[in-house]
């Protein structure tokens, strides 16, 4: 049943009170020639019948819609095929940036109904365009987003967009940063263009994304209406930017459903090694193969963590002396939130064992680091030494630097994201201080031995735009600004999770919390779930629902 209810910077803003004066533009009232051309034809669908929950529902299926009037064409080829190879992409033009939109048939016609936005960009890396509902497909609403989200009657779309590691038609590389932004902003300006066309309300778009997806989401939510994008809106066509490359359309989104977002990459080295070695994890489980380096990247994170002036719940400082507290009472009330949730929910006693299946094989831990009173189903206590020692055991640590590792000490396989960062006509770049100072590959564009510049130097330039790149994906830079913060967030990283920090999501929330413009915060570390999403379907979509009832009619 349907609910019913090149690189530059511009440093002028977009005021949030010149955005709201448009809330909707329809195909009759386009601004423009270009908003025109990208009309929705409400008539251009194809029905497919999919079983959901053992009933079937017709969906009708608006196929591979073209979200941008001036798409980067993409080579044929892309990296990334079986055993390295690479993979023949069926649509070059404007596969990247397109977007598949589902509607069940509770909500056709339905104004009213909620849009479920999935970034599907994990990892970062470019995301051809997909379709999660396929033809005689069975969902099960428990386990399955799509399907819940199709029996909720909600309107289900993925989105494609451009990132790192996108080939183009050329042989450059227009997946840079910040081109997943600009691209997911897109989608949502022609969800806005079309609103009354096209079943659904843009007022109430709930983005869902994992990994890079769940950093494509967040920096989405966190930076609505920033005109710092219009440059990049503006050249690939997006719809509501002006003949004088003005704004008028919002891309402000209505909530985040983000799973172990991956943001802050310009501090995730940092925080990444001050929690594998404030306790000597790395060392413990002999992770540590550059010691001197970890512990250099490590010892800026007490700088780091201070200058964002965050606060605990309780409304303590948050730094790097509280850290490991707050993180502690985040995994005690992980544990016992999944406790509450079943009585057939257990942990196994200290000296017991944790059973975890991973790539196929299940493996015995040694419950040593949480203590559970069975009586009252209650955490006592947890060693955080011994926790993040598990957490290093269950899954290998990243290399020293995590993210922005290639070119560092003539490092040149790693596949961290400094693919993500630089020219369009460089493979990488490195885009932190550390890595950068200490990139010595001769010829590929970064460091000292190639600029003569360090750090501090390079990006002191004007010309500089690796740093205006970090900077544009970073929610943390935009969350509590003159941007549109999305109202509602639910964010989850589970406690298995050592793929980023778990200070990242700590941040993140904190950063939330003081924010006025949210409205409803869901933040928990997931008990026992590793770098994953969508693991928890019911709680979430009940929570989708709880905020769209609560925001009201979006046509009031």
């Amino acid at each position: 049943m349907a609910l019913a209810g090149s690189l530059v910077l511009t440093s002028v803003a977009v005021p949030a009170s010149v955005a709201t004066a448009a809330p909707t533009q329809s195909r009759g009232h386009a601004a423009d020639p270009q908003d025109a051309a990208l009309a929705f034809g409400s008539s251009g669908y194809t029905t497919i019948t999919v079983t959901v929950d053992g009933r079937p529902v017709d969906v009708r299926w608006y196929k591979e819609i073209c979200y941008v009037a001036n798409p980067v064409a993409a080579a044929a080829q892309q990296p990334g095929g079986p055993g390295g190879g690479s993979t023949t992409v069926p649509d070059t033009a404007c596969g990247y940036q397109s977007m598949n939109v589902f509607v069940p048939d509770s909500a056709f016609g339905d104004q009213r109904a909620p849009v479920y936005l999935a970034v599907n960009n994990s990892g970062w890396m470019a995301s051809h365009l997909r379709a999660s509902v396929t033809p005689g497909a069975s969902y099960n609403s428990a386990t399955s987003n799509v399907g819940a989200a199709l029996k909720a009657g909600y309107v289900f779309v993925d989105v494609a967009s451009r990132s790192r590691g996108l080939v183009g038609a050329d042989g450059s590389f227009p997946g840079k940063a910040p081109a997943a932004v600009a691209d997911a902003k897109a989608a949502v300006r022609y969800l806005r263009l079309n609103d009354t066309e096209m079943p659904g309300s843009a007022e109430r778009i709930v983005v869902n994304g994992t990994s890079g997806g769940g950093a494509l989401a967040s920096i989405l939510g966190a930076s609505g209406n920033s005109g710092e994008y219009t440059p990049y809106l503006a050249a690939i066509g997006a719809a509501g930017i002006d003949a004088k490359g003005r704004s008028t359309l919002r891309d402000d989104v209505f909530a985040v459903n983000a799973y172990c977002p991956i943001t802050d990459l310009g501090n995730a080295d940092t925080a990444y090694e001050w929690l594998y070695n404030v306790l000597g994890t790395r060392e413990t489980t002999g992770q540590n193969p550059s010691p001197g380096a970890a512990a250099q990247m490590a010892s800026r994170f007490a700088a780091y963590e201070k200058g964002l002036g965050l606060r605990t719940p309780d409304g303590s400082r948050l730094t790097a002396a509280t850290m490991l507290d707050t993180i502690e009472r985040e995994v005690a009330r992980s544990a016992e939130t999944y406790l509450e949730a079943d009585p057939a929910h257990t942990i196994p006693p200290l000296g017991g064992t944790f059973q975890i299946m991973a790539g196929g094989t299940t493996k015995a831990y040694v419950n040593d680091w949480i203590d559970v009173d069975t009586a009252t189903r209650t955490v006592r206590s947890v060693d955080m030494e011994r926790y993040l020692a598990f957490v290093a055991s269950q899954a290998a640590l990243k290399t020293t630097p995590a993210f922005d590792a290639v070119g560092v000490d003539g490092n040149t396989t790693s596949r961290t994201e400094t693919n993500l960062f630089g020219p369009p006509t460089a493979p990488y770049m490195n885009y932190t201080e550390f890595s950068w100072n200490h990139n010595d590959v001769p010829g590929d564009g970064s460091g000292p031995d190639d600029t003569g510049l360090t750090w501090k130097q390079y990006t002191a330039r004007k010309s500089t735009t690796v740093d205006d790149q970090v900077h544009l994906i970073n929610p943390m830079d935009f969350i509590g600004t003159g941007a549109d913060t999305a109202p509602n967030w639910y964010i989850r990283h589970g406690t298995r999770d050592r793929d980023t920090a778990f200070t990242v999501s700590v941040n993140l929330d904190r950063a939330l919390a003081a924010d006025q413009e949210v409205e409803d915060l869901d933040y928990r570390l997931a008990w026992n779930q590793p770098h994953a999403g969508n693991y928890d379907v019911p709680e979430a979509m009940a929570w989708i629902a709880r905020v769209v009832q609560k925001a009201g009619d979006p046509l009031a």
